[in-house]
């Protein structure tokens, strides 16, 4: 018998597959499957998650039906009373931000008395090594000042005598 092969000119055909080569890919598909499929916590963990979320979602849309439908009943009730809410509203906004800003303005007034009384007892607050470069910087520059201010003016005070002799 005599072999068929195919002649250079034409291209060769794949094998046809067969039945056992078929069962392995299922096998082989079952196989990875089974490796990727999630254990037990992975799974309750996924379930975990989707029934919090559901319950989220319905707890949301509860409560965005609630507003609306709160504000459809009670939106001719706010309307009527405005006249009085605005202002009344306004003012206590007032109030309460001027108690905040007293209370803060307050409590920053006590630190900085509080880190005074730190400073001045010699317990080296934080950036106390600061206040005392910029006071001597200060004392060394009103001294140089100082000078240049006595040789300056004795100066002045010889040029007046030369303008005015009688003076």
């Amino acid at each position: 018998m005599a072999d068929h092969q195919a002649s250079p000119g034409q291209p060769q055909r794949p094998p046809r597959p067969t039945t056992t080569s078929t069962a392995g890919a299922t096998t082989l598909f079952l196989r990875k499957m089974h490796e990727h499929a999630p254990n037990s916590t992975q799974l309750i963990g996924f379930l975990t998650l989707v029934i919090s979320g559901g319950i989220l979602l319905l707890l949301t849309g509860l409560t965005l039906t609630a507003t609306v439908l709160g504000l459809v009943f009670f939106a001719p009730l706010i309307i009527i009373s405005s006249p009085i809410w605005v202002p009344a509203g306004s003012i206590l906004f007032v109030i309460i931000a001027g108690l905040l800003s007293f209370f803060g303005f307050g409590v920053a007034a006590m630190a900085a008395f509080s880190w005074l009384y730190r400073y001045f007892r010699g317990f080296h607050p934080p950036g106390s090594d600061r206040v005392d470069y910029a006071r001597s910087r200060i004392a060394d520059t009103a001294s140089q000042v100082k000078d240049y201010a006595r040789e300056y003016g004795g100066y002045l005070q010889g040029k007046v005598k030369d303008a005015a002799p009688g003076a």
